[in-house]
């Protein structure tokens, strides 16, 4: 049987990408950071799983996990913070912290991953953002820390290609999720009437775009937009 991990496994869109890997048959472990709380709601949903607690941006911890396994048919870089902040207004810990769990837990993991797919092949699938292209006011680092893991992706799909092993990103727009809960009701209505299909996405749509990625055996190096046309 196939093994899946998923980083930011307990909610929102890790939690949909966990569960549509798990209903196509793959054994899936799922990685959060910190809540608890999260992590016993996603284990009644989702009694199968495996979940596990770690720190995407501390390699010990990363390393500790990876070393579970002797080999690994997917990996899925979910783990994200967010920050809404002007530039003055930002604290380099602010950005450390962001760069560190964004940029640096999808390095990290793909590190790690790699080597349990190393003469066997694999699928590794990035998530990054509409941000992470176009940019967002107010939101300059996130969007520098996913056009980060953008171009990393491209980068390493062309590293690993010889090796089988391709790697793709997912760049979601605006999606019903935990991360969206900030707007107020006018603030999401403004939002929504930007996207041309008037909605935002669900977490559901953005996982079944992480899985086709993650099984299509001759897409790599490719940034997928899932946007509701929000950019085009």
């Amino acid at each position: 049987m196939k093994r899946a991990l998923v980083t930011g496994g307990t909610r929102g869109i890790g939690l949909a990408c966990c569960r549509l890997l798990a209903a196509r048959g793959y054994l899936v472990t799922a990685l959060y950071s910190s809540s608890e709380e999260d992590a016993a709601r996603a284990r009644g949903v989702l009694p199968q799983a495996e979940f596990v607690r770690a720190d995407v941006s501390d390699e010990g911890e990363v390393e500790a996990v990876f070393s579970r396994f002797s080999s690994l048919d997917v990996l899925v870089c979910n783990a994200g913070v967010e920050l809404f902040k002007q530039v003055q207004d930002t604290s380099f810990s602010d950005f450390d912290r962001l760069m560190k769990v964004n940029l640096g837990g999808v390095f990290l993991c793909c590190k790690h991953a790699v080597k349990r797919m190393l003469g066997r092949g694999g699928a590794i699938v990035n998530v990054a953002s509409v941000w992470g292209e176009t940019g967002g006011s107010c939101e300059s680092v996130y969007s520098a820390s996913k056009g980060g893991v953008i171009a990393f992706t491209k980068a390493l799909a062309k590293e690993l290609a010889p090796s089988n092993i391709r790697v793709n990103c997912v760049s979601p727009g605006a999606v019903d999720t935990a991360m969206n809960a900030r707007l107020d009701r006018s603030e999401r209505r403004a939002l929504e009437e930007e996207i041309p299909l008037g909605r935002m996405g669900t977490a559901e749509e953005i996982a079944e775009a992480v899985c086709f990625l993650a099984e299509n055996g001759y897409v790599t190096g490719e940034v997928l937009a899932v946007n509701g046309g929000l950019h085009i």
